[in-house]
């Protein structure tokens, strides 16, 4: 079985000051754990070849392939509000990009490659507990048609990496659109580089916003495009834990679930993350943060926005500050759609927000409550069920203005509202059996996780929220 990456490196074209050379560190013992073959397919690759001792070589970096190109991107940050001017790929390495079956181009990377120039203190290994942890929510997510990054495979080192503890080591090969993020801009912005920014603009627009021609036009787009995500990370439960700069791609996709965490009983202000002490990057301020990452692209493309900056500025600002508004604008229609509304009406967002309140008060589980208007089993969850039915009433009422049965708008709940997500305590489960080489787990929730929408009858368990004693807490940086 002949394995070939038909990579191109329009990334690697770029001068050399966007990267650092760097071939992956090669292994002890890479063995197999999972390769996703149905993604492989989709980016024109040879699942079978990718299975052999020759795919796994390079899976866990100790083979690169002849087309590759293998590099550590530079770029700076604000890290928890704090700047980092120097950042880059400090486990990571970029070996190329394929175009997809789709005609779309994909960045392949391994994830915990080893040591690259930016690694600074840390030894540029993962560990299979976060490897394990990003395959399955990254998958869940783009199984619920939200815009991530995606593994193609998880591989073990046969190596022990030490963090808390020693733990068995393990790779991620990630596929995304890019690993062009907001930190990247920066990191030229701070060294006042106009002609990298000019040329990084240039690669942004060609790759992924052909239509926008100008920074001014890339930087409304990326705003529209974040604001419909950040919508939908919402629309699902779904905290990210790291909003830096450098976790916030240009391409619009979901990257880097390190803390992460989908909320059991819904709570405004929930914080997962180990790391975030004041709540920064809340459930309920995500919108905000993304509005203040956004306002740091903006200043980051100033220069190259004509030589009137007090003009630029002024527009960039404009622009910035309408991110809110879209914002509001996908909410509405993500929410709108999660209760079985089919057009807006005045008075849907209070209608809303009347709900969540309800289950704030009564702790309803999040994913349980919309999955439960469809089925009729809502009711169950909340202790004021006389405050849930004076909200069913004006919510049946309202779904008669728009012409809409029962039976219509659970069916058009039913494919918005997943049944199943990857519950904290279900992952956590997963990562203790591998860590006895049992995979069954994670086999398990990773099938079921691949048809969110549908009630797995051979699964009942996976949607339960945990018992008391399984709740957890926090979530931790996979670094």
């Amino acid at each position: 079985m002949t394995l070939r990456f038909p990579f191109e490196n329009t990334y690697a074209d770029l001068p050399d000051r966007f990267y650092a050379r760097q071939a992956p560190v090669p292994v002890a013992a890479p063995r197999l754990i999972r390769l996703n073959r149905p993604l492989a397919q989709e980016l024109g690759l040879s699942a079978d070849a990718l299975e052999t001792s020759e795919g796994v070589a390079v899976l866990a970096g100790n083979a690169v392939p002849e087309d590759a190109r293998p590099l550590a991107q530079a770029y700076a940050g604000h890290q928890f509000g704090g700047w980092v001017p120097q950042l880059g790929d400090g486990r990571a390495i970029l070996l190329g990009e394929v175009v997809d079956i789709h005609g779309a181009r994909r960045d392949i990377q391994l994830k915990g490659a080893g040591r690259t120039p930016f690694s600074r203190m840390g030894d540029g290994r993962a560990w299979l507990g976060p490897v394990l942890r990003e395959y399955l929510v990254s998958e869940a997510m783009h199984a619920m048609q939200v815009p991530t990054t995606r593994a193609l495979a998880a591989v073990a080192t046969g190596e022990t990496v030490l963090r808390e503890a020693p733990y068995p080591g393990a790779i991620l090969t990630r596929v995304a659109a890019s690993h062009v993020r907001v930190g990247t801009f920066q990191y030229f912005a701070a060294r006042e580089d106009v002609d990298a920014l000019r040329r990084l603009v240039e690669f942004v627009i060609d790759r992924h916003y052909p239509q926008a021609g100008t920074p001014m036009n890339l930087l409304n787009q990326v705003i529209d495009r974040q604001a419909r995500l950040v919508a939908q990370w919402m629309g699902v439960g779904f905290i990210h834990g790291v909003m830096n700069t450098d976790n916030t791609t240009i391409s619009g996709e979901t990257i880097d679930y390190g803390p992460c965490a989908f909320m059991d009983a819904y709570q405004a202000e929930q914080v997962y993350s180990s790391i975030d002490h004041f709540g920064r990057y809340a459930f309920n301020r995500q919108p905000d943060i993304l509005v203040w990452n956004l306002a740091q692209f903006a200043t980051a493309l100033l220069p190259l926005m004509g030589a009137d900056q007090d003009a630029a500025i002024s527009e960039a600002t404009e622009v910035v500050n309408g991110f809110l508004d879209r914002f509001r604008d996908a909410w509405m229609q993500v929410f709108g759609a999660k209760i079985g509304l089919v057009r807006p009406l005045p008075g849907d967002a209070n209608l809303i927000y009347r709900l969540l309140d309800l289950m704030e008060a009564n702790r309803a589980d999040f994913t349980l409550t919309f999955r439960g208007l469809a089925n009729g089993r809502a009711d169950a969850l909340f202790l004021d069920a006389e405050g849930f039915r004076d909200w069913r009433r004006d919510w049946l009422a309202r779904l008669a203005e728009d012409g809409s049965n029962d039976d219509d708008a659970a069916e058009r709940m039913a494919r918005v509202n997943p049944a199943i997500i990857p519950r904290n305590h279900q992952v956590e489960a997963v990562i203790r059996a591998s860590l006895s080489d049992d995979f069954g787990p994670f086999d398990r929730l990773l099938g079921a996780l691949g048809d969110p929408y549908a009630d797995p009858e051979d699964a009942p368990d996976l949607l339960i929220p945990p018992k008391p004693e399984e709740v957890v807490a926090q979530t931790f940086c996979g670094t």
